[in-house]
């Protein structure tokens, strides 16, 4: 099984598998996740003079139907700057669907489709976690330089912890980060309470829940800003 062919098995298995609604807002915990991904990107974005993101052209690897696309627009991406890419036709037709307008493609993204220097800013939001296979993680990594435009800026969003409970995705640790991606000035920031933490924790205290994740001691993702140096 090629390691395309093994992502795709693993969305199925997860659509298949993961209960209806399990990621829903209602759930006090994924609505307390949902916030601090929103502060921790709105934080990178700041530190990094990106914002407002008006006039900015923006690609997003692994586009899934577009939720974090809609973050995005509400700080200031115009319909007409954004693209987005996903490995799964349906999640691409999805989020095509629901941004119409948009650049949104459905394909591989270790063989990106735009020419190189479109965008000023590519995002991932835990694509390099679900890729086990090192060659196509540093292709990937490859082909987000490659389109990024001078001045521009990759923003990393991933588990740099392992999930015991699912063999199918692996952490990556700033070492690698800094390794995919040769000759840029990585910088990221511990963020997010680990999730199991916050489905325990969140419901008997939300105030407990936010003192832990800004201990980052618990938080299990990197999220931040990687240039070209110089």
């Amino acid at each position: 099984m090629s390691e395309t062919d093994r992502i795709l098995e693993e969305h199925r298995r997860r659509a298949r598998e993961i209960p209806a609604g399990f990621y829903d807002l209602d759930k006090p915990a994924n609505l307390f996740l949902r916030h601090g991904q929103e502060r921790a990107l709105r934080d990178a974005l700041e530190r990094s003079g990106l914002l407002p993101l008006a006039g900015r052209r923006l690609l997003e690897v692994g586009c899934g139907s577009g939720n974090w696309l809609e973050i995005l627009e509400r700080f200031g991406a115009r319909r007409e700057g954004i693209a987005g890419i996903d490995l799964d036709p349906g999640r691409a037709a999805a989020c095509a669907a629901r941004f119409p307008g948009a650049d949104v493609q459905s394909g591989d993204a270790s063989v990106l489709p735009w020419e190189s220097g479109r965008f000023d800013l590519v995002f991932q939001s835990t694509v390099f976690s679900s890729i086990l296979d090192p060659g196509m993680r540093r292709a990937v990594a490859s082909e987000m330089l490659r389109v990024l435009a001078p001045g521009g800026a990759v923003l990393w969003y991933d588990f740099f912890v392992d999930n015991p409970a699912n063999p199918n995705v692996r952490g990556v640790r700033r070492r690698e980060i800094e390794a995919l991606f040769p000759g840029c000035r990585v910088e990221l920031r511990r963020a997010i309470l680990a999730p199991p933490l916050a489905r325990r924790i969140v419901p008997a205290s939300w105030t407990a829940a936010a003192v832990l994740e800004s201990l980052r001691v618990f938080d299990t993702h990197y999220l931040g800003m990687i240039r070209r140096a110089g």
